[in-house]
């Protein structure tokens, strides 16, 4: 049978080639649209206005359920950073429950309940649904948070904005939003380290019990779930929620450059640039528009098939990727378009950024481009829709946004009707790099004066990682008679003098530190003439240590021990001899002076450290000779670098070492935008540290 049905195939094919030759050279047409057929959303409203909307879906024993707020909050003005810490904050207790005993029920049920300051949701097991349900409205109605959990908040929201002002994607998007949108917009708001601190309880009491109402709440219930047992639970929990009149605030209206802006945030000796050109919109959900944009987007930098990523990436090598977005909002839009790149290319990405946007506006796409992004994009639209909780989001957008009832039902018909003509007039509109913000992330001296040519005035703006315009780096030339091997005699006879440094033999020393909230204690101990014994470890845990004697040691870290071979060996070599400085040709270093700038607002004179293919900067004050700055560059996992600043300040007097000082105060890089801050709890030198230290 199996070679008879065979058989007829194979007769049907060749007939229907006889009678029709393929031409494989024309693209087949695109069949028409498929109808959407999208899960049925049943709805209902409480008599305290919450709207309720309802998607069954049976498949699995499981619920998930989640308010979104829909609501216009005054400016956070000098408080700003307190909506997001609500996220937090509204987990730590209620009225009814403490904060233990509110994890304690949420574990024991294996829920997961969460919260924002814009809404709460919950997921469980169908059989736990009375208990998320009422988990849910007891933090809904009767959050109780306490001053001491407000300072925890403080504490931990203040250690991480720490960790992310060296951050160059961080730096970036909070400068984006200062400058696309301003300070008297929500989304131009920046948290600083005195805005956090200006953060009482008074004001988050006051945010939650003028927002959290259910007349401006819309929850959706998604699983296993009928929409009787739906309202009876949301009845018999939230039926008793209050509702009260919300404020709604007026922003300002933000508004994109009338003419191109170059925006430079200088961070210390970047190898590399993170990059946006930027600027704000008016795009509301579920307009007309919103389609057209998202396929033009998709063109533009929407992924890897994108044009930015095709052209910087695959076509020249700059960049790991390079993507763009057009985003709508109620509030305020925008567009960005984004990449990472070396120094040496920064200028020549942003010219093909520039490049490609108005290639868009000015060159209608090809119809085999169009068609395989519109093609990707029905693909992902129909994989959306296997999602219960896309489903329940899509009836609360359209009851939100006052969108079109059918909107998504005639999504894929409205995607497959864009062409080529829709495209361009759609660029043209949206798509505009002459009245953008150019803003970049990167050093100063390699990037600034290249990027010139992009702004319309030809001048370059500064601006800090808040968002606040600053002042260039003041560059100064050193005197024409000090040189680097000067700057490091003077830093020599600073720290005790040569003689001083000769006579060492060992040092011992330990610092603690805080990060995140955790305790850690650095060790260190070196021994003449090269051995060296390096630990961090927390509540007596040893997370990494690093042994070296002379001639081979090891690293650990995780329960992973490496061998020290090769380059490893060099480094380890360099770092256990205690006086290195003394003899920097020893191990291939060459120092070069190449000015004076300011460290925390004193001067310092810059020396550029060559070693083989490596280059560091370190900073010597001016007027002390010490050492107070040191910036490396590190590999990232990615294949791009970082680079990495040690400070240094606080220089005594190691106790019975006749005028050896050190640092007692070090802020370390422990990675990306993540610092410790150490202090020197005990040192000593010369006390005659034995040899198995370093077994």
């Amino acid at each position: 049978m199996k070679k008879i049905i065979l058989s007829i195939s194979a007769l049907a094919i060749a007939a229907i080639s006889y009678a029709q030759p393929l031409d494989r050279s024309i693209r087949p047409k695109a069949g028409p649209a498929p109808e959407i057929k999208l899960g049925k959303t049943e709805s209902f409203t409480l008599a305290n206005g919450m709207k309720v909307f309802v998607v069954e879906n049976h498949k699995l024993p499981t619920i998930a359920a989640s308010i979104q707020l829909d609501i216009k909050p005054a400016l956070e003005g000098t408080k700003t950073g307190m909506m997001d810490m609500m996220s937090e904050l509204l987990l730590t207790g209620t009225k009814t429950r403490s904060n233990d005993k509110l994890n304690e029920e949420i574990d024991f049920i294996g829920a997961n309940i969460n919260a924002s300051h814009e809404g709460i949701s919950g997921s469980g097991l169908k059989k736990h649904q009375d208990k998320i349900f009422e988990l849910m409205a007891d933090i809904a109605m009767n959050a109780d948070i306490k001053q001491t959990e407000l300072d925890k908040a403080k504490t931990r929201t203040l250690s991480g904005m720490e960790a992310d002002e060296n951050n160059p994607d961080n730096m970036l998007q909070k400068v984006a939003a200062a400058i696309n949108y301003g300070k008297g917009h929500p989304y131009g708001e920046i948290a600083t380290k005195e805005t956090i601190n200006n953060i009482d309880l008074a004001a988050v009491n006051k945010y939650y019990s003028t927002y959290f109402r259910p007349n401006v709440a819309y929850m959706a219930i998604v699983g296993d779930i009928t929409l009787a047992e739906a309202k009876a639970l949301v009845e018999k929990y939230f039926g008793k929620w209050a509702k009260a009149t919300v404020p709604v605030a007026k922003y300002a209206d933000p508004k994109a450059p009338s003419k191109t802006r170059v925006i430079v945030v200088p961070r210390d000796a970047a190898v590399q640039s993170v990059i946006n050109v930027t600027y704000p919109i008016d795009l509301m959900p579920g307009t007309a528009d919103v389609i057209k944009t998202r396929v033009a987007n998709s063109i533009l930098g929407g992924g890897s098939n994108g044009r930015l990523f095709l052209n910087l990436r695959e076509a020249h090598g700059w960049t790991y990727g390079s993507y763009s977005s057009i985003s709508a909002d109620d509030l305020k839009g925008s567009v960005t378009a984004y990449a990472k790149a070396r120094n040496a290319v920064t200028d020549s990405s942003v010219n093909e950024i520039i490049a490609e946007m108005n290639k868009m506006r000015n060159i209608p796409v090809g119809n085999e481009e169009l068609q395989n992004h519109l093609t990707y994009m029905s693909g992902a639209f129909a994989i959306g829709l296997e999602s219960p909780g896309t489903v329940a989001q899509y009836a609360i957008n359209i009851e939100r946004y006052k969108m079109p009832k059918d909107y998504y039902q005639n999504y894929l018909k409205n995607l497959a009707a864009v062409n080529a003509a829709d495209i361009q007039a759609i660029s043209k509109k949206y798509i505009t790099p002459a009245t953008s913000n150019i803003i970049v992330v990167g050093s100063q001296d390699e990037i600034a004066e290249k990027l010139k040519r992009f702004d319309a005035d030809g001048t370059v703006e500064f601006f800090d990682t808040y968002g606040n315009p600053i002042k260039a780096t003041e560059k100064v030339a050193a005197p024409s008679n000090v040189t680097a091997d000067d700057v490091m005699k003077k830093y020599i006879n600073a720290i005790g003098g040569e003689a001083v440094v000769n006579q060492l033999k060992d040092v011992a020393i330990v610092m603690e530190g805080s990060f995140q909230g955790q305790k850690l204690t650095l060790s260190s101990l070196k021994k003449a003439p090269n051995k060296l014994k390096q630990a961090i470890s927390m509540s007596g845990m040893v997370l990494q240590k690093k042994v070296f004697n002379g001639t081979g040691g090891y690293e650990e870290a995780q329960g992973q021990r490496k061998t020290l071979e090769g380059d490893d060996i060099k480094s380890a070599q360099e770092e256990a001899d205690l006086q290195a400085d003394l003899h920097a040709d020893k191990y291939g270093i060459k120092r070069s002076l190449k000015g004076i700038e300011k460290v925390n607002d004193k001067d310092a004179y810059k020396v550029e450290v060559l070693q083989g293919d490596e280059k560091t900067i370190e900073y010597y004050e001016v007027a002390t000779g010490y050492l107070v700055k040191k910036v490396e560059t590190a590999p990232m996992p990615d294949g791009s670098s970082v680079s990495l600043a040690t400070e240094m300040g606080d220089y005594q007097e190691v106790p019975g070492s006749n005028g050896y000082k050190i640092p007692f105060s070090i802020k370390i890089p422990l990675g990306p935008g993540m610092n410790l801050d150490a202090k020197v709890v005990s040192a000593a030198v010369n006390k005659g540290i034995a040899d198995t230290e370093f077994e």
